[in-house]
């Protein structure tokens, strides 16, 4: 009965995906799969996998966000080369849900898996033992032991770390919009994790930098700054954006996955902006003035180009940048009124060739010791 149950769910999920185009050709499978036991319409060990998988963390495949910039990587890199492809999503958020995940796409006939995130950290560190044969690719992490008082980090011989510098690509957003003509700006950031701190910390930064080419005084750039816990979109999300822009913000760069659809819908009924984050947000909602962006689609393609073409040399951290065209704004689909593409440019030169220093040390998560005059930083 059970196996009954488990296959007409499986069913049921397969005909709700087609419409949201889930399945290219018969060599790649882009179908969510939940790694819930086969009685509630999850994978199961004995489901046909594919040889190149990704893992979601908490968030969904199609978040407009990390997740799906990542599975843009692979989506494009595997049908180029006619190779199957599949993703899975864990049944919670927990490393024993995150291992479950990785073990059904190994099971299915996965040879590299791709792991998007921090909270692979543990469970990667697991898996690289554990399978010496797959190559994992985690993003924003180092594989460590989960010891809380004494962590052991160690990227395997199968394994590649790939780290953003957000502080980059936040400081941009920050120039750019200040230099556009904004004062009174908000960074909503999700959880206080390295990455989502790199990006507040850029964000200051590059207001601060813009505000004394423009001479302005100090204070004359205000800045609300909290981070809110998750990464999931809520009603009290909404409500505490709506509350900044009523406050005179007029600007929100919202940095947490789901939170930055909260604060979109604030933003159109107030009729104010937002800064999106990790991909081009865009699409998502008119009030999206440009994205922070980590060029994530290119840095997994290159990865899995280096697997396949015998390159790849694991036991390594990659940190990639400016320097490496790999964060970036997208002013082709930006609203700036004022700030070009002249000007990104030339900052984004100077980012590059490093002439412009940034403080990246993520050890407090309150915005302290960046040295802003003119902007002046509300945490809250």
């Amino acid at each position: 009965m059970k196996k009954l149950v488990s296959l007409i769910l499986a069913a049921t999920m397969a005909f709700g995906l087609v419409a949201c185009g889930s399945k290219t050709d018969s060599s790649s499978e882009t179908t969510s799969v939940d790694t819930q036991s086969s009685e509630e319409g999850g994978n199961s060990s004995n489901s046909s996998g594919a040889e190149i998988a990704l893992v979601t963390d908490v968030g969904t495949i199609d978040d407009k966000s990390f997740n799906q910039g990542s599975w843009e990587g692979v989506v494009k890199f595997a049908e180029e080369k006619g190779i199957s492809h599949k993703y899975y999503q864990p049944a919670e958020k927990s490393n024993e849900a995150i291992a479950t995940a990785i073990e059904l796409a190994i099971k299915g006939g996965a040879k590299t898996v791709v792991c998007p995130g921090f909270l692979f950290e543990v469970p990667v560190y697991n898996m690289q033992q554990k399978y010496p044969d797959v190559k994992f690719i985690i993003i924003d992490g180092t594989p460590q032991d989960g010891n809380q008082e004494n962590p052991v980090y160690e990227v395997g011989d199968n394994t590649e770390a790939i780290y953003f510098a957000e502080e980059q690509a936040g400081f941009l957003a920050g120039y750019g919009a200040v230099i556009d003509g904004y004062r009174n700006l908000g960074f909503m950031g999700g959880i206080a994790v390295p990455a989502v701190i790199r990006y507040g910390y850029g964000f200051v930064q590059g207001a601060e930098y813009a505000g004394k080419e423009l001479g302005l005084a100090p204070g004359e750039i205000t800045m609300n700054y909290t981070y809110v816990g998750d990464f999931e979109a809520s009603p009290d999300h909404t409500a505490k954006a709506a509350a900044w822009y009523n406050e005179g913000v007029e600007v929100i760069f919202a940095c947490g996955g789901g939170v930055g659809n909260s604060v979109m819908k604030a933003a159109e009924t107030a009729g104010k902006k937002v800064i999106g984050v990790d991909v081009d947000q865009s699409v998502e909602s008119e009030t999206v003035i440009t994205s922070a962006m980590k060029n994530l689609q290119n840095a997994v393609y290159k990865s899995l180009s280096e697997i396949y073409d015998g390159t790849f040399a694991g036991g390594k951290t990659v940190n990639l940048g400016a320097a490496t065209d790999d964060i970036l704004l997208p002013m082709e689909t930006s609203k700036f009124e004022t700030f070009n593409q002249e000007q990104y440019d030339a900052i984004y030169r100077k980012i590059s060739n490093k002439e412009i220093e940034l403080k990246n040390e993520t050890a407090a998560d309150k915005p302290d010791g960046l040295g802003s005059e003119i902007v002046a930083v509300n945490f809250q």
